[in-house]
């Protein structure tokens, strides 16, 4: 059995799947944190730019110039 556990401890085939596993994980997570905050941004920038289109006055005139 001693033999066994020795064996299996200094065994590392497969532990490069598990390293990517990992990077892979962590990219994932960087990435929905990023999609988050980029959707929570634009969705506060899109808030600001319509209220600002609504503030506006659409029944006023362009003054134009006299020739």
């Amino acid at each position: 059995m001693a033999k066994f556990f020795e064996h299996f401890f200094r065994d590392d085939s497969g532990a490069i799947t598990v390293e990517w596993v990992v990077l892979t994980a962590g990219l994932v997570g960087l990435a929905i944190s990023a999609g988050t905050i980029v959707e929570t941004e634009t969705n506060q920038l899109a808030a600001d730019i319509g209220a600002t289109v609504q503030a506006w006055d659409a029944t006023t005139t362009v003054a134009t110039p006299s020739e």
